[in-house]
């Protein structure tokens, strides 16, 4: 069933560009009430000084308890509750777990798997108030395992498992979960990652659908419709759903692909680093660069 978001509050964590940022213009258009919440935070303002009034930006850091608290009562404060939050905040790394920069490794579990459980966590007690909704941004990655992206997806295999427990945890509350699997989007961490003097040219290898990129509208298209429905699952585009049914099979055609390209892309990451260092060589896009930099 189709539900109206015109006047409910709705939470957007990592809401400086992409899809955050897309999600917040096309709610607000519905009448919605949008607190845009992340490290970004001129940028976040821009957002929200583009939608007007119904918008307000605070700055944040997913991993900060302290960050999110006063986030979240700040928009309480201002908008008087919070009906709908999106886990949208997530950043990735490029490299091979044997050579990747430490710390920009494990920031992007922090990030991407505990950002989603404190966002939760600590905005909870208001959505439960209002019989409301959660939405944890997942991705192909959490059943597709790419070489390069070890880090990026346990993270996000971690927020589906996640999402799937607290769905029937809070069922009894009135509250609603949801966890959406994007494939690759035309944002600026898919961009990034794609310019990369290695992982990009090993990203672009990759067969098919598994390595299409789409445009941001049509994640947005299908985002936007899964909000409104409330929707326990939503697939960017539905093929990636019939891709669950194959998961069991995924690994070992993945290994199989990955011989002829890893050898040589192992051996120029390690030139990569050698050239730039780790941690050049490791961060992707404006989120990653301001996560890594936030410690």
């Amino acid at each position: 069933m189709v539900k109206n978001v015109d006047g409910k509050v709705v939470l957007i964590t990592g809401a400086a560009r992409g899809i955050g940022a897309g999600l917040a213009e096309r709610l607000a258009a519905r009448g919605a009430k949008v607190a845009l919440v992340g490290l970004e935070a001129d940028e976040q303002a821009k957002v929200a000084e583009k939608i007007g009034p119904n918008a307000k930006a605070w700055e944040a850091d997913v991993t900060s308890w302290d960050d999110l608290e006063a986030a979240t009562q700040g928009v309480v404060a201002h908008f008087g509750g919070i009906d709908i939050v999106v886990a949208n905040a997530g950043i990735a790394t490029a490299g091979f777990v044997r050579s990747v920069d430490r710390k920009a490794f494990e920031k992007v579990i922090e990030v991407d798997l505990l950002g989603v459980w404190r966002t939760f966590r600590v905005t909870l007690p208001h959505v439960i108030e209002r019989r409301g909704y959660l939405l944890a941004i997942s991705s192909l990655a959490a059943i597709t395992h790419a070489p390069g992206m070890a880090n990026y997806a346990a993270a996000k295999a971690g927020v589906e498992a996640f999402s799937n427990s607290l769905r029937a945890e809070v069922a009894h509350l009135g509250v609603k979960v949801g966890v959406a699997h994007p494939t690759w989007i035309r944002t600026d961490l898919v961009e990034s990652a794609d310019a990369h003097p290695v992982f990009g040219k090993l990203r672009a290898s990759m067969p098919g659908l598994i390595g299409k990129t789409y445009p941001l509208d049509v994640a947005l298209d299908d985002l936007e419709a899964g909000i409104l429905k409330r929707a326990r699952t939503i697939h960017v585009p539905r093929w990636v759903g019939g891709l669950k049914l194959l998961r069991a099979f995924l690994p070992p055609i993945i290994e199989l692909g990955a011989r002829a390209r890893v050898p040589a892309a192992d051996k120029a990451a390690l030139d990569d680093i050698e050239q730039r260092g780790a941690y050049e060589s490791a961060v992707t896009g404006h989120g990653g660069r301001a996560a890594t930099k936030a410690e």
